[in-house]
């Protein structure tokens, strides 16, 4: 198996997911009913919230993606494919490991998971070809770093996590590629 990123591919991504932008839409709004569940119900509550929340990430956007017009799928033949399904495997191992975290000690939770999506982030720059996505996965990294350092309540890290992803969300579909009318 041989991966190399064209810009063709790049392309194909960039119109087939609106630049990711409703993808970081709903991932931010899950961190944002987090940190909901975390002020309203506590902890616990909040780390299950994200997890499921996360786990409904991808169809939400599909749906989403769709309804904006897109089609939310790549041809077979796009390598980047393959580099958004090796990045999810991981994403789904480092879920696991920031859980267990939790079971530790509850406020590792949202900073090791804010790392986590940071890092994801940065594989989107390639798959992709947007620079933003570094800014925001780096944005998302020293914000984990921030929470971690300051022992913020779980309620700010999970907010802060949602902010910055709402923003950026906003931003990317500012500068979005359209189709040509």
């Amino acid at each position: 198996m041989r991966l190399s990123i064209s810009e063709e591919h790049q392309d194909e991504m960039r119109h087939a997911y609106y630049d990711g932008a409703p993808g970081i839409l709903v991932s931010g709004l899950v961190w944002i009913a987090a940190a909901l569940a975390c002020h309203l119900l506590g902890t616990n509550q909040a780390v299950w919230t994200l997890l499921i929340g996360g786990a409904l990430i991808h169809p939400i956007t599909i749906i989403v993606t769709k309804a904006i017009g897109r089609p939310a799928k790549t041809s077979k033949a796009n390598a980047l494919n393959q580099l958004g399904m090796a990045s999810t495997i991981w994403l789904i191992l480092c879920c696991a490991m920031a859980y267990g975290l939790f079971l530790l000690k509850p406020a590792l939770f949202f900073p090791a998971m804010m790392a986590t999506i940071g890092s994801r982030y940065l594989i989107f720059a390639s798959m992709y070809g947007r620079s933003i996505f570094w800014l925001l996965g780096v944005s998302l990294i020293v914000a984990a770093n921030l929470s971690f350092f300051s022992a913020a309540p779980p309620v700010i890290a999970a907010g802060l996590g949602g902010l910055i992803e709402v923003l950026f969300a906003f931003f990317v579909f500012s500068k979005a590629s359209r189709p040509a009318v």
